[in-house]
């Protein structure tokens, strides 16, 4: 693309509508078809590279979000910038590679510009790049393919599909020599595997996603369909909302075991016995409160109704968000942590509803101490999730037997911890709910 092209495109970016009509009727056909062709007019700004002088670039996104037509793209204008480029393509398998990332409908054949040559050579697993380049393919299953091979750059696609994702990687990385600054670009769905946790926490590589719904070209019934079938469920936030769901090493609450407890919600009828369950915020206004709502159920099982925490409120703004969560279900305990706060917490409560039912609880021993009978429970069926509650979830899959591995307060965790503990306590005279 031309300097004078360049110019052209932002003029046409930052005027009017009508400006940019008639601005792009005054171009020759070959810059028109150069104009329609550059992926920069037509990339979302998500889907541009992030700037600075990465080394890793990281997009986890959604199914559908556009990963393959960038990291085509990608590949195409590094092939155009840097004469005799040489590029490994590492998809799950060989296979895969050849029929997504360059055969594919988003891969490189379809993405080059009239006038390029991408030519793909399946006995000899290449690919010839514009202005002499070369591109390699790997499987994700054989890292020892990547052992002794050199690299300028990268495309790494779905990671979290590779059978050795780790090992394969480490090669790639070892042969990622060649030139002033070798880069690797990695698309992928995100999944609690190995390098992906790392790469995503440890701030050593660019890290960028989206949505599936980001992409307005996708059919409005697809769209809806996905939004009503999965939602917040947790197929939903990894492969459509581009969400990395991990775990810490040695969960007291594993994934897995949460959506084994995953029942739908008790009918009135069912309910024998409702307590919320309240963390409240260590300081005033910024902090959140653990609003936890849970429920003894007549089959003898707990199970957590609602989440009705709330962020950034101050003593006030929070304890009538408790008193409303316990007149909505009927509470017959509010039970409070007093750390913090001691009578205050009381205080700050009854000003908001003078009749509700408090009890005080002061944590005696460490969060982790509390969690594990609760989480025992979960194990053992005792207790389930009466819907899907993606805020606490998180939390509990990051407590582990030596505490609470994630970031910020487990406001949400504690809350839900306090409610289940009492449940758990036989009460002396437990009512059934319309009797």
């Amino acid at each position: 693309m031309t300097a004078d092209l360049r110019r052209l495109m932002w003029a046409l970016e930052h005027c009017r509508p009508e400006q940019r009509e008639r601005l792009f009727g005054e171009l020759s056909s070959a810059d028109q078809r150069a104009l329609e062709q550059a992926w920069a007019w037509q990339a979302r700004a998500a889907q541009d590279p992030p700037p600075g002088n990465w080394r890793t670039w990281l997009i986890m996104a959604g199914r559908g979000f556009g990963k393959t037509r960038t990291g085509a793209e990608w590949v195409l204008e590094q092939a155009r910038r840097l004469p005799h480029a040489r590029v490994a393509l590492v998809g799950a398998s060989i296979e895969e590679a050849a029929r997504v990332m360059v055969r594919g409908e988003s891969g490189l054949i379809a993405c080059a510009r009239t006038g390029e040559t991408v030519e793909f050579k399946p006995s000899l697993n290449q690919v010839r790049l514009p202005n002499g380049g070369l591109a390699a393919l790997y499987s994700g299953a054989s890292p020892d393919g990547l052992r002794g091979p050199q690299h300028h750059f990268a495309w790494c696609d779905e990671l979290a599909k590779w059978h050795k994702p780790q090992e394969t990687w480490d090669m790639l990385q070892m042969g990622l020599r060649l030139g002033d600054l070798p880069r690797a670009l990695i698309t992928t769905t995100p999944a609690s595997v190995e390098p992906l946790i790392a790469l995503a926490a440890d701030g050593k590589a660019a890290v960028t996603g989206g949505t599936t719904f980001d992409n307005a070209a996708l059919p409005p019934a697809f769209v809806e369909a996905m939004r009503r079938d999965y939602g917040a469920s947790r197929l939903g936030r990894q492969e459509l909302f581009g969400e990395l769901l991990g775990e810490a090493e040695g969960a007291l609450w594993t994934r897995d075991v949460l959506e084994a407890c995953r029942r739908a919600p008790p009918s009135p009828e069912e309910i024998v016995r409702v307590v919320v369950g309240v963390d409240p915020p260590a300081g005033n206004q910024g902090d959140a409160c653990g609003i936890i709502v849970c429920a003894r159920t007549i089959d003898a099982r707990i199970a957590v109704l609602a989440d009705a925490s709330v962020c950034g409120k101050r003593p006030d703004g929070w304890a009538r968000a408790v008193s409303a969560a316990a007149r909505l279900w009927g509470a017959d305990r509010v039970i409070a942590e007093s750390n913090n706060g001691g009578l205050m917490v009381e205080q700050v409560l009854r000003g908001a509803a003078p009749d509700l039912p408090i009890r005080l609880v002061h944590a005696s021993r460490g969060k982790a101490a509390r969690a594990e009978p609760v989480a025992a429970a979960f194990e053992a069926g005792r207790c389930v999730l009466a819907g899907r509650f993606p805020a606490l979830e998180d939390q509990l899959v990051m407590f582990t037997a030596e505490g609470f591995c994630g970031r910020g307060s487990p406001d949400r965790a504690d809350a839900m911890v306090w409610a289940v503990t009492a449940l758990l306590k036989p009460v002396a005279m437990p009512r059934v709910r319309g009797l």
